[in-house]
């Protein structure tokens, strides 16, 4: 098959499950044309996301080719075209981001249909539900391929309306999501007709957690969490909970692996809770290092307000590290409390401060044997090749 992807910003560092996405399809035979709407918005620092980059066509980077697709499109389909304009005015009807932005969407989008059609793609899969599923979806009424939607929260569960989901799973071919709670909040904004194109398939870990990890180092007490440093992930109220361990537990450490727009207000926030000796905030670090953070820690801890299903605690169960993570979305499906790790409410400061006291007075063996049965069911569910299989079947039947 020829296929191509569109995405929001490709290749990224939190991404890496796309990457592998794609190049296990072209490790069978299919040809990939890779889009981004815009460049990577992290510093990129792994060599496969490095090799990645010159592969990816970034629409914004050529305004001028963009203008010219516009004429086109407008000229040459002006039926079609008038049709995208105005499915472009109702989705900035219900958005906040206004009539501009939109109108950017259809600019790009008729890039988009232009460069699909010219390398002869039979179908168009989108990451994300939304701007680039904007995108897409217009470039479908503009002549382009059949296109799908893989949609992994919290974004697009947090505006439903606002990103127009109804209508994206309506006219996709199919929806993906990465868990049953996505599918059930898909089916929760969408119409009943169009729940059995609903699909789940889950986010991988890649071939190089085949090989497990040494056991938990017995003297470790360590911490470690990975993720951008942003309101969604919880870090601030981990800086809190983190100090009250310290009060009690004074040997305790902290990794923060990461970067992002609320770096500064935890830094205050460290200094101010006078932790500053004990966390270390590391900003973007590459997989292999990611690995090597995760190894050296007892338990990875993500005390996260909203997400997907993120693929840290799929890499963090790999190595067999078990997790402290918060009742949220799609999480519970993976971490099972008293089995591979500590589930506590998403913002209650408490319950996480007890969780980490309880990490750390568990016997490491202990926590090996969870870690372990974490392993197990990601190797089960999260494997690369299994979930291509499934979204490769898709594709074939569209494409069919």
């Amino acid at each position: 098959m020829r296929l191509a992807y569109l995405t929001t910003a490709y290749p990224e560092v939190s991404h890496t499950f796309i990457r592998r996405e794609i190049l296990e399809l072209e490790r069978r035979g299919h040809e990939v044309l890779r889009l981004s709407v815009r460049p990577p918005t992290s510093r990129l620092v792994d060599p496969r996301d490095l090799a990645e980059q010159p592969r990816t066509e970034v629409l914004l980077a050529r305004p001028a080719a963009i203008a010219r697709a516009v004429l086109a499109n407008l000229l040459a389909r002006p039926d079609r075209f008038l049709r995208a304009l105005a499915t472009t005015l109702a989705m900035s009807r219900t958005s906040e981001r206004g009539l501009l932005r939109h109108l950017a969407y259809l600019a790009e989008a008729c890039r988009v249909r232009d460069r699909v059609v010219a390398q002869g793609s039979e179908h168009l899969h989108v990451h994300f539900g939304t701007n680039a599923a904007a995108v897409g979806r217009l470039a479908r009424i503009l002549g382009g391929p059949p296109f799908s939607i893989t949609m992994h929260g919290p974004d697009e569960f947090d505006a439903p309306v606002a990103l127009s989901i109804a209508d994206k799973v309506h006219e996709a071919a199919f929806t993906v999501a990465i868990s049953h709670f996505g599918a059930a909040q898909l089916r929760r904004w969408s119409r009943p007709a169009d729940w059995d194109r609903i699909e789940i398939v889950r986010c991988t870990i890649g071939d190089e957690f085949e090989k497990p990890a040494g056991p938990i180092p017995a003297d470790s007490v360590t911490f470690t969490c990975v993720g951008r440093l942003s309101a969604q992930k919880g870090q601030l109220l981990l800086i809190d909970a983190f100090a009250d361990l310290v009060a009690t537990r004074p040997d305790a450490r902290l990794v923060l692996a990461g970067d992002g727009e609320l770096r500064g207000a935890i830094e205050a926030r460290i200094a101010a809770r006078g932790v500053g000796d004990r966390v270390t905030i590391t900003g973007w670090v590459d997989a292999e290092r990611v690995r090597e953070l995760l190894r050296a820690s007892r338990a990875l801890v993500l005390p996260s307000f909203a997400e997907g299903l993120p693929v840290v605690i799929l890499e963090a169960f790999a190595l067999g590290r078990p997790v402290v993570t918060t009742f949220v979305a799609g999480i519970p499906e993976l971490v099972e409390p008293g089995r591979s790790g500590w589930l506590v409410p998403a913002g209650a400061q408490a319950p996480l401060v007890g969780a980490l006291r309880e990490v750390l007075a568990a016997p490491s063996t202990a926590l090996d044997a969870m870690g372990a049965h974490g392993r197990t069911r990601v190797l089960a569910e999260h494997g690369t090749a299994g979930q291509v299989d499934v979204l490769e079947a898709l594709f074939q039947r569209v494409c069919a």
